[in-house]
């Protein structure tokens, strides 16, 4: 995916995200500049820095989604975090730079998972010998007299004669044969698996967690409980485990670091929620604080986590917001030269909430279809009730708030409140047809009555 043209990625973001063409535009061109980049010289790559976006525009238009989807395409390490959660230095709360270490550690769960994808098949063989322990357990030594055995008096253990080995390996092949084909999935058994569960620690100011188990590694002996399981189960536990040990970690830390470096994303979200002017006493100067915390690691620092040092250099960091009470400008100069590119996504229009509805892939109304035909119910819906719900959705968000594209939910919600109540799946798959007569019947009243809290995140 890395070596899509612009012109490519915003035909797949069209997948997913009507309109907002400038902003799909300026992310493609952003994107693409990464692998132009890695085509250079050392000398040049260490000059060319990410061009960051800001992207301005109301609720539910598609800020997030753009972000969201451009990281998935490209298999970049992604985090979103809000800059209301942040607090300056010195505050109790989120420090700034626990974006970095959230961006570090979802490259670390990226890593890890291609990494254990190729060993499964290895995995799989290993967890498959581990249950075959398990239902033909080796013949266990009897336990003696430590004493006696120190003495020279204890008693050694019977041999194992040629044929009761054979015999037991052959019941061992057979067992592995009926694990391979499932003929003994359902069957219940013991088996000793490791505890997970982590023994952390909170600071007060430090905004995360401290474990006590990574902080020691491996001096602190691994923890196993017994599980009553069925055999199926039990294969998907080993297989973990073993994939596990299969992984070199310090070759995934090392790898994981390097993506987050040099291919990582950061969405900054409600930017303009810490913005203000005339900071001159109350909690502004908190927000101004948190600007300028923010400020190092976007201009490029160097951040500290449990991995090892992370530059923030080369990162691509896409701030949001929509800026109706506050503006760009209201940032801090240093903080606005950070994010050279400016791009201002457009209210959508009912045009736009009709595509939002049917076009994308796995669009809402699929979405809907999907779920109801889980229970026998088919829904098929009109062109005529499609325009009906987008213009409806236009309607209440020009009444009350304005959220975008979110509004289609609670529309959609409400409109088929009744049927998604009675739909049971205890009878014959039976079609139900929407059209703009059914949308009025059910939508008009709230409508009529301006009774818009039904309609309200």
């Amino acid at each position: 995916m890395s070596h899509l043209t612009p012109k490519q990625i915003v035909e797949e973001l069209d997948k997913y995200i009507i309109g907002q063409d400038q902003a799909k535009k300026a992310v493609a061109i952003a994107l693409r500049n990464r692998y132009r980049r890695q085509m250079l010289d050392k000398e040049m790559q260490d000059e060319i820095t990410p061009k960051n976006i800001i992207m301005v525009g109301p609720t539910g238009v598609g800020k997030t989604e753009i972000a969201r989807r451009l990281a998935k395409l490209m298999n970049a390490p992604f985090v979103k975090v809000e800059a209301t959660k942040f607090t300056e230095v010195g505050y109790v709360g989120r420090d700034v730079e626990s974006m970095i270490r959230d961006l570090v550690e979802a490259s670390i769960r990226m890593v890890k998972a291609s990494r254990r994808e190729s060993v499964m098949e290895k995995a799989q063989r290993a967890a498959e010998e581990r249950l075959a322990d398990v239902l033909e357990p080796m013949p266990k030594k009897p336990q003696g007299n430590p004493f006696q055995a120190l003495l020279g008096q204890g008693q050694s253990a019977p041999a194992e004669s040629p044929e009761e080995r054979q015999r037991r390996m052959t019941k061992r092949e057979e067992t592995l044969a009926m694990l391979r084909a499932g003929r003994l999935n359902d069957m219940v058994i013991e088996v000793e698996v490791e505890d997970n569960a982590t023994l952390g620690i909170e600071i007060a100011g430090m905004g995360s967690d401290i474990n006590l188990g990574d902080m020691f590694g491996g001096l602190l002996p691994k923890k196993t409980k017994k599980r009553r399981v069925t055999v199926d189960e039990a294969k998907k536990i080993f297989t973990q485990e073993e994939a596990d040990k299969l992984i070199d970690m310090d070759e995934v830390t090392s790898t994981a670091i390097e993506r987050a470096e040099q291919d990582g994303i950061i969405f900054l979200d409600e930017i303009d929620k810490v913005a203000g002017k005339n900071m001159g006493a109350g909690p502004d100067i908190s927000r101004e604080g948190v600007q300028r915390d923010i400020l190092p690691i976007v201009e490029g620092s160097t951040v500290v986590t449990k991995y090892g040092s992370v530059k923030t250099d080369y990162m691509l960091f896409i701030a949001a917001g929509a800026f109706h009470v506050a503006k760009i400008s209201d940032l801090i100069p240093e903080l606005q030269g950070r994010f050279p590119i400016k791009v201002e996504l457009k209210p959508l229009t009912t045009e736009d909430l009709k595509r939002i509805l049917v076009q994308p892939k796995n669009a809402l109304i699929k979405q809907y279809q999907a779920l109801l035909e889980a229970d026998n119910v088919r829904l098929v819906f009109q062109e005529d009730a499609i325009d009906a719900i987008a213009k409806y959705a236009v309607m209440v968000n020009e009444t009350s708030e304005n959220i975008g594209a979110r509004r289609l939910h609670t529309v959609i919600e409400t409109l088929l409140e009744d049927i998604s109540y009675n739909a049971g799946g205890n009878h014959p798959m039976i079609d139900v047809n929407i059209d703009a007569a059914y949308v009025k019947e059910h939508l008009q009243s709230q409508i009529r009555d301006m009774d818009l809290q039904k309609f309200i995140l």
